[in-house]
């Protein structure tokens, strides 16, 4: 497989035989680089000394008067961020213990949801570094990036937030005549972009850090069936469980056990489902696909749920956005205490 995510991080951590990520310095010194960080003309001499350190040791201790001798009150918070971040990381053995702790009992996240993304990202880039499906590839762009979602006739389709914004953008600067879209053959609007296909799969990899292909996840196609794939090999990954998921059209389950929504609105729907309360049209609307996960080991499940399938769903947001959250993948799978 070709090189893809090429910003991702990927290449500056170090790789376990247990086949998880190292935190490393090289990982930590990107960060510094970054406009929140790094130093602009105006820093002062205490901030310019602190972000040298921490470019030349990425995980030197920084003490608690380094940093209140900042005297830019935004310098001084997004450094605290950045300790707090690297914190967290350092206490974990793998930056994927790193992740999972987050979400467990007594986890902390006390830095913007931005470094979680990132998490996700590379993780998910350390997951698919050997896949050969660009529909996979692009699914996985759900776990870190956020969606808008246009469902029409049946037909669901994601856009990434961020690259219709900028389409959208060049558009204004550098209109495109409606004679030209025609000569073209294409009629997209100015937000729309390019969806894939069969026959455009391989131009994903040189484009895979424009993140500007559309992913039709209409029930039963090939993006709703790659979203699954990837699902699996996150839990595999993270769990060491083998699942199997599938879309499901509907949950028609006398014996419906348990649920995981993917989403924030998702959790609170299948919830209402559930217990049946009486749910809005509009509301009910909103739910954008399910799936049907089962454990490939009976033995890897809760005893008093052996058999029964998890049923999973993703809801569009009220704003129009999909904003995925993986984590619940992983920490509201029943699984058995030995697995």
């Amino acid at each position: 497989m070709a090189e893809f995510w090429r910003n991702s991080g990927f290449q500056l951590l170090s790789h376990g035989e247990d086949g998880f990520l190292k935190l490393s310095g090289d990982f930590l010194r990107a960060y510094l680089h970054r406009p929140e960080l790094a130093p602009v003309e105006e820093s002062c001499q205490n901030e310019l000394r602190l972000h040298a350190m921490l470019v030349e040791q990425p995980m030197v201790e920084v003490s608690d008067n380094e940093l209140a001798a900042l005297e830019d009150e935004d310098a001084r918070q997004n450094f605290q961020l950045f300790l707090n971040y690297r914190a967290r990381m350092s206490q974990a053995e793998n930056l994927e213990q790193g992740y999972l702790n987050l979400f467990r009992p007594g986890g902390r996240i006390d830095f913007p949801p931005l470094f979680v993304d990132h998490l996700s990202h590379v993780i998910l880039h350390n997951i698919l570094k050997n896949a050969d499906d660009s529909f996979e590839l692009r699914a996985g762009e759900l776990f870190f990036r956020e969606q808008d979602v246009r469902n029409t006739s049946g037909t669901v389709m994601l856009v990434d937030v961020e690259a219709a914004q900028i389409r959208q953008q060049q558009r204004g600067s550098n209109p495109i005549s409606l004679l030209d879209m025609l000569r073209t053959g294409s009629i997209l609007g100015a937000n729309e972009l390019e969806t894939l296909t069969d026959d455009n799969v391989g131009k994903y990899l040189d484009r895979s850090e424009a993140f500007d292909f559309a992913l039709d996840l209409t029930y039963g196609r090939r993006g709703s069936i790659a979203l699954c794939r990837v699902m699996e090999r996150w839990v595999s990954h993270f769990l060491g469980v083998s699942v199997s998921i599938e879309p499901q059209e509907q949950i028609d389950d006398d014996r419906w056990s348990w649920h995981i929504g993917l989403d924030v609105e998702a959790s609170a729907l299948l919830n209402d489902l559930y217990e049946q309360n009486e749910i809005e049209d509009e509301r009910l609307g909103r739910l954008l696909s399910l799936y049907r996960l089962t454990f490939d080991d009976d033995g890897d499940m809760r005893a008093d749920l052996s058999g029964r399938p998890i049923y999973l769903g993703l809801c569009i947001g009220a704003n129009g956005k999909l904003r995925f959250k993986p984590q619940n993948l992983l920490v509201n799978l029943p699984l058995a205490a030995t697995a």
